[in-house]
């Protein structure tokens, strides 16, 4: 007499549904099946995976890209997410064999099911992944590190001055980041000093001059900012190691790119050594943008809406396209295409560098705006490359973060804002400087501003029993 079969001990679900809500969560198609063990192996890891991404995502949105152009984190994403494709995947086709009879799964609904299901797994995955190495590839641009300097042919038997320089290529300045600064603040509650400047290479230039040089340092402690602006045409100053660069300012790291034997600290170590000694206190680190980056960027964000309350008139400006010479502004509130909003950070001829420099931060203002709109996510990748074309920092990657979140706790009055114009520095008769236009510091009242924004922090601080020492001079 013939035996029946035993029945199947698991009991009837439907394969394709199991395989549906192990598509929504890992897990939850086991936990259908009431299977709850398979349910915590599949759910535990995304949970912890989603736990963790929520914890980052708490501090800020802008705290969280920065943590994704990192470039550890943002590979550390990019593989989490390629696993979890992969855990999904295995979370649904355990699901669907699972359920039903032992061969239900095969039957052509559920194949479909389970086709269609993994081609939206393939896709979201494939898509997150993109998106996070894009991160990846952006911060592995922009966060150069300490490198060594590359070597120039240097000009030998030459006193620093620009004038004898050769000249520079003006297609690409990248190699002028190379060579940082190699001290770091000493302490987590010491002040963090970093030199922001924008490379301008462009408008028919034959250099790479660093036409804006401002030095921001942060209070850790008391959240207070200290921000000061270094004009261009600064000229004729005192190295650290007591020679005179004959120049302007905004040539120097140029200069010293080219002269590697004279200034071994490379372009940008060079600077930010040289105005961190002006200054009075070290500079860490630097952020440097190339002003040319500001227009594809603005392009891709369709142009930023700017307010400004001064008439920008500049018949010299010159075009990059060729268009007649002239830019024109009118006091107001006004929306700018990439090339425009270029002209509007560019423009010399209407006012004075200083007021370049507010209109350079109202457009960083207006792009920050731009870029934090959700329509913003499908253009991330292309913003990002054009970011990484643009921007360049030796500040360390592991700490970007930490740092927008300490900059986003500080109140607008507390920055004490600077420039080193009159009376920290004078325009020279024109009878004793060739007709060109110079600035020269004195560095009597550099070392009394020094004193009195950063304390005994600065190099020129005495005590009080102390003899009041002679500042450096500013002439040769």
């Amino acid at each position: 007499m013939a035996t029946e079969p035993s029945p199947d001990p698991r009991p009837t679900r439907s394969p394709s549904l199991a395989a549906f809500l192990s598509f929504l969560w890992p897990g939850i198609g086991q936990a259908y099946e009431r299977r709850r063990r398979a349910a915590l192996i599949f759910a535990v890891p995304a949970l912890i995976a989603a736990g963790l991404l929520l914890a980052q995502a708490a501090r800020g949105l802008d705290v969280l890209a920065i943590e994704l152009i990192t470039p550890t984190f943002a590979l550390t994403v990019l593989i989490t997410v390629l696993l979890l494709g992969a855990w999904r995947l295995i979370s649904m086709f355990e699901a669907a064999t699972r359920s039903g009879t032992p061969r239900a799964w095969r039957r052509r609904p559920t194949v479909l099911v389970l086709v269609a299901l993994s081609a939206v797994v393939l896709l979201t995955h494939g898509a997150a992944a993109y998106y996070a190495y894009s991160f990846y590839d952006a911060g592995n641009a922009i966060f150069v590190g300490s490198v060594t300097p590359t070597p120039s042919p240097p000009a030998d038997g030459v006193s620093p001055g620009p004038d004898v320089s050769p000249t520079p290529s003006p297609s690409d300045n990248s190699v002028d980041f190379q060579g940082t600064p190699e001290v770091t603040p000493p302490t987590a509650s010491s002040r963090i000093n970093i030199l922001f400047t924008g490379i301008d290479s462009g408008n028919g230039r034959d250099h790479a001059l660093t036409d804006t040089m401002l030095i921001a340092s942060i209070d850790p402690s008391t959240k207070k900012v200290v921000m000061v602006s270094f004009p261009r045409d600064i000229s004729y100053f005192k190295l650290w190691d007591g020679r005179t660069f004959t120049g302007k300012l905004n040539s120097l790291m140029t200069y010293a790119r080219l002269h590697p034997k004279e200034f071994p600290d490379g372009a940008v170590g060079t600077l930010t050594k040289e105005l961190g000694y002006l200054l009075g206190v070290p500079i860490y680190y630097y952020a440097a943008i190339n002003l040319d980056g500001f227009k594809q960027m603005v392009d891709l964000v369709g142009g930023v809406t700017v307010t400004y309350d001064q008439d920008i008139i500049d018949p010299t400006y010159i075009w990059e396209d060729g268009a007649p010479n002239g830019y024109v502004f009118h006091a107001g509130t006004h929306h700018l295409d990439g090339r425009h909003a270029l002209a509007f950070v560019r423009s010399r001829k209407a006012d004075s560098d200083f007021a370049r420099a507010a209109r350079q931060q109202i457009l960083l203002i207006a792009l920050r705006k731009e870029l934090t709109k959700p329509s913003m996510l499908p253009k991330i990748p292309a913003l990002l490359k054009a970011a990484a074309q643009t921007v360049r920092t030796d500040f360390p990657a592991s700490q970007a973060a930490d740092m927008i979140a300490l900059v986003r706790s500080i109140d607008d009055t507390s920055i004490q804002r600077y420039v080193l114009g009159p009376p920290y520095s004078t325009h020279p008769p024109n009878s004793s400087t060739g007709g060109f236009y110079t600035l020269k510091l004195n560095m009597t009242k550099m070392a009394n501003l020094s004193v009195k924004l950063f304390g005994t922090d600065s190099r020129y601080y005495q005590a009080p029993s102390a003899t009041p020492s002679t500042a450096p001079s500013a002439t040769p």
